[in-house]
């Protein structure tokens, strides 16, 4: 048995040692050609987000049995191809009761609200330039704002815990989530009242082909103006030109994104919204590094270890 961690750059170590009781491990940092190559021997194919996992890459490896992806969405593998091969994908979707330990991305998402709030990436290039003028950097506070939760499933309500300790005031839209399932003092609101009524919009959605472009120009048509927008889910829930279009006409006071359409490692700077962001302190992003922390990493490769030698046995 040949297991393939395709992207390995800090692949946990305990992890490493408990798929060595399958077969052989091999660590790996590769690009596309690099891929194409090295899958050809392996039965086990383990990635992150660099790689779409397509027909052309299961061609290219026709030992193939499993693919493991430390992640719950999964529109970077072709899971039909996937099916029609016979493949199992491992993955963290479906995995509730593990995930609620997993805080990385609830934390990045706070972590964007205040760094958009406060104008920090900003004033760090001010004083790295040199300057030290706090009055061009005068921000906003998270207590008493209204915050909408679009989505109130396991991250939503981490980030709802997070907030009440800011005194804010929480509201959620989400259809397949009862009132009677809400936190105490967070209204369940259809999603129309929630974008009038909130000064901070997050995102917390699954991708579907249901949701794909969900939050397009009649959701930010429908957002109380100056408002905020955050989104640490996926690039493809939101129409990205309708939200450079309420970040240009001022609709929106800002935005910060974790996600992009159509994400590649070999760089976005061709992006519109990257483009903007450039230019313009009122929108700020990261490159899809929500899950990204030494903790989270480490417990979900040690968890899915575990999965593919359950599933190998």
């Amino acid at each position: 048995m040949k297991i393939l961690v395709s992207e390995s750059d800090g692949f946990a170590v305990t992890a490493a040692e408990r798929l060595r009781r399958a077969g052989e491990v091999v660590l790996a940092d590769l690009d596309h050609a690099g891929l194409l190559a090295a899958v050809a021997e392996a039965d086990v194919l383990w990635v992150r987000l660099r790689h779409r996992i397509d027909a052309e890459v299961m061609a290219a490896g026709p030992r193939l049995q499993a693919i493991v992806t430390a992640t719950t969405g999964l529109n970077h593998i072709d899971l039909e191809e996937a099916d029609r091969r016979g493949v199992r994908v491992v993955s963290l979707r479906g995995e509730t009761a593990f995930l609620r330990d997993v805080r990385a991305t609830p934390e990045h998402t706070l972590a964007l609200m205040l760094s958009l709030l406060r104008q920090v990436p900003a004033a760090l290039a001010h004083v790295q330039a040199g300057g030290w003028d706090r009055d061009r950097f005068k921000g906003r506070e998270l207590h008493g704002k209204t915050i909408g939760l679009v989505g109130y499933g396991r991250l939503g309500r981490i980030v709802g815990r997070y907030l009440a300790a800011f005194d804010t005031h929480l509201v959620a839209a989400d259809p397949y989530v009862e009132a009677a399932g809400l936190a105490a003092g967070v209204p369940l609101l259809p999603l129309a009242q929630l974008l009038r009524a909130a000064d901070l919009v997050t995102l917390h959605v699954n991708l579907s082909e249901a949701t794909r472009g969900f939050f397009g120009r009649h959701a930010f048509a429908r957002m109380k103006p100056g408002a905020w927008f955050i989104n640490t889910s996926r690039g493809e829930l939101v129409d990205e030109p309708a939200l450079l279009e309420a970040l240009r006409s001022g609709r929106l006071a800002g935005a910060a994104l974790d996600v992009l359409c159509d994400e590649s490692v070999q760089g976005m700077g061709h992006h519109p919204l990257v483009a903007y962001a450039r230019t313009h302190h009122n929108l700020i992003m990261t490159p899809h590094i929500g899950g990204c922390t030494l903790e989270s990493m480490e417990k979900t490769e040690l968890f899915l270890a575990e999965r593919l030698l359950t599933l190998l046995a």
